[in-house]
């Protein structure tokens, strides 16, 4: 699930790169998944680390861009609509 899901953040991050729109994205969404991939993290570190915590750690990485993006990009969206 893991490798899944995080195929679709550089595809999403390289839209927002390229279109520089970021309609229809949730920042709240994007807020609950980094708390997620977090608690996941911590839990690998303390209980059981394995090799898993790298992907938690890049999605974490990608989200958190994604989420930049999309501060940087919001103002410029809604003044286009």
């Amino acid at each position: 699930m893991l490798v899944c899901f995080g195929v679709s953040w550089p595809v999403s991050i390289a839209k927002a790169l390229r279109t520089k729109q970021v309609n229809g994205k949730s920042p709240l969404f994007m807020m609950l998944l980094l708390l997620g991939y977090l608690s996941g993290m911590l839990n690998k570190f303390y209980n059981n680390m394995d090799g898993v915590i790298w992907l938690y750690a890049l999605n974490f990485c990608l989200v958190s861009v994604d989420l930049w993006l999309y501060y940087k990009y919001v103002k410029q969206s809604s003044k286009l609509k």
